[in-house]
């Protein structure tokens, strides 16, 4: 029996021990991984995980009692933990109040989504990394394999994802805090792409090699990567897109809804699911769109509304899950190719990632942080110096707005590094983007 068929055998269970006025929902997470740690372009730990969890909810009326365990593959003692838990659940219901704002899918809707793995053997990728490494200071982290998620109801609802992909995060150092970040992910590991990309971070390598610069501070033509554009959009995962936080005022762009301020032109942001590595539907049993435009045209046209908010305010979920953050971040691209960026910046800073981010006046999305690795001088479209690291504080209205010149007709694709507790399913599509007045404060 496959993790697909045992989810399933197990909800029927579920849904056989139920009574006339109880219903369930049942949410599936689990994966099939290995982890290779590098250090010094040696392999310093390897190991693998194969792990799943059910979290489900028994529901009667408006009240439910939600419960998580975690799954052994024995039909047998995972039937009767379930048959546990939910007993467990009936003595707590009598003490539980309505919930106000419970709303899930009672309208069937069900899916299967099953790809093939193009996954090369992991000892594979681990030779190509080595060999290619070779006099490299390289220390990261490859994670790939196969991730699950499912669901089920009592309305008879059975849906489900299976996913193959990896992700080698990784920077090279030459010294101290001089380094490149990269990253390689996909679903099939590519040799000579990655050497590709470890080529541009020799190049990179090469140029951090000569003498650093400071800059003082002031407002500065900038070169984001792809990478550091991402570091920027994500701060909008932190409530900014949230229906429930722009209809408390929480959202860092309550601007853009309450008073029609507008981004530049040049930007439009999708939550598009459908070129993610997350599943279709969520935990209360809604199937989402394959794309949700968020911001177009530098106008906010949408947010994310997960069934609770949608229930609170009386309007229609599109299937987001309760943080209501994008899983999916999508920037529509530029017009500007790729090779030419370094021209088109002229004089300026090349910044390769950033970090440390915060909000420094969530409601004017003012956001500060530092720059990271790889960031450089550039005079005349030709890096002639590393620049030392510097915080920056500015607003995003300014960064994507007024200040957004031109962004790159490139993508690249980007997989959430995050294995707390398990893989993370978010992912990117971003271009590289010039800035003006970039604001650089110490």
């Amino acid at each position: 029996m496959n993790t697909r068929e045992y989810f399933f055998a197990l909800t029927e269970r579920l849904a056989a021990g139920m009574k006339a006025d109880e219903h369930f929902t049942c949410w599936f997470s689990g994966e099939s991984s290995d982890f290779v740690r590098f250090n010094h372009a040696a392999v310093r730990q390897a190991g693998s995980v194969k792990q799943g969890f059910l979290r489900a909810s028994l529901i009667q009326g408006q009240k439910q009692s939600v419960f998580t365990m975690g799954i052994c593959e024995d039909i047998e003692k995972d039937g009767e933990a379930l048959e546990r838990l939910l007993n467990e659940q009936r003595v707590k219901m009598e003490f539980i109040p309505d919930d106000p704002y419970l709303l899930i899918s009672t309208v069937p809707h069900s899916s299967d989504s099953v790809e093939e793995s193009q996954l090369s053997d992991p000892r594979q990728v681990v030779e190509y990394t080595l060999a290619m490494a070779q006099g490299l200071d390289l220390v990261g982290i490859y994670a790939g394999g196969t991730i699950y998620r499912g669901f089920a109801n009592s309305f008879g609802q059975k849906n489900w994802l299976t996913k193959h992909n990896f992700n080698l995060d990784f920077s090279v150092y030459l010294r101290a805090d001089k380094a490149v970040k990269a990253s390689y992910a996909g679903f099939v590991f590519d040799p000579l792409h990655f050497e590709r990309e470890l080529t541009l971070v020799k190049e990179k390598l090469r140029a951090l090699e000569q003498p650093s610069r400071d800059l003082s501070p002031g407002k500065y033509r900038a070169y984001l990567t792809p990478a550091a554009l991402h570091d920027l959009v994500s701060m909008l995962g932190w409530g900014g897109l949230s229906e429930k936080a722009l209809r408390t005022k929480q959202s860092s762009l309550n601007k853009m809804r309450d008073e029609g301020k507008t981004l530049s032109a040049l930007f439009s942001l999708y939550e598009h699911t459908g070129k993610g590595t997350g599943p279709l539907f969520q935990a209360q049993g809604f199937i989402k769109p394959d794309c949700v435009s968020l911001i177009k045209e530098g106008e906010l046209v949408g947010s994310l509304i997960s069934p609770r908010t949608a229930k609170e305010y009386g309007t229609h979920t599109n299937g987001a899950d309760g943080s209501e953050t994008p899983e999916a971040y999508d920037v529509a691209p530029g017009n500007l190719p790729r090779e030419d960026v370094l021209k088109a910046l002229g004089t300026g800073i090349y910044i390769g990632n950033l970090w440390y981010l915060n909000y420094s006046d969530r409601q004017s999305a003012r956001i500060t942080g530092m720059t990271r690795f790889a960031t450089f001088w550039v005079e005349d479209g030709q890096i002639v110096a590393p620049l030392n690291v510097m915080r920056f504080d500015d607003s995003l209205y300014a960064l994507l707005g007024e200040n957004l010149e031109a962004l790159t007709k490139e993508c690249d694709f980007m997989l959430d590094p995050s294995t707390y507790e398990e893989r993370s399913t978010g992912s990117a599509h971003l271009p590289g983007a010039i800035i003006n007045n970039f604001n650089l404060t110490l």
